[in-house]
């Protein structure tokens, strides 16, 4: 391989740059990097931006417009492991502007990509071998969209 990791490409109908200073605009770490045009070979009319490489939160992208013919599913979405609720508000509050709040910290934004803001810990709380305090805590989160890690914490401890 010539490069370190993954890139993720995302595709968009016309968006793509748009979409890229959007995410850089949230994550630190962040920046943009090369965008490619389209020329006279096509697809779209020539001049127009065919992809743009970007970085969010340390991960490398490629936001692509390739077209009207695919559209994002939940059956991906990128995970944000959030300290506090100060994080998790964050996220949620610049990801649904345009998009929606789903259940249990589940999230579209306005390009319909998929996210879930959790907050660190939970994966540890719901999963506890202690199956009563997993299910409390499993039972709140389903009860959630923006996911509330005081509440979280209290149906853990039986509060």
């Amino acid at each position: 391989m010539t490069t370190d990791g993954f890139t993720t490409c995302l595709w968009f109908d016309g968006t793509a740059e748009e979409a890229a200073h959007f995410y850089v605009s949230i994550f630190k770490n962040s920046s943009l990097g090369k965008i490619g045009y389209y020329n006279e070979a096509g697809p779209a009319p020539a001049g127009g931006v065919m992809a743009v490489d970007f970085v969010a939160n340390g991960q490398k992208f490629v936001a692509l417009n390739g077209g009207p013919m695919f559209k994002f599913t939940e059956a991906i979405s990128f995970q944000i492991y959030c300290a506090d609720q100060a994080e998790v508000d964050h996220y949620w509050a610049k990801l649904t502007e345009g998009g929606e709040g789903g259940p249990c910290g589940w999230l579209k934004d306005k390009y319909g990509v998929s996210w879930q803001v959790i907050p660190d810990g939970l994966i540890e709380m719901i999963g506890d071998p202690d199956q009563e305090k997993a299910v409390r805590t499993t039972k709140a989160m389903y009860a959630m969209g923006k996911l509330d890690i005081a509440a979280l914490k209290k149906a853990y401890a039986g509060e």
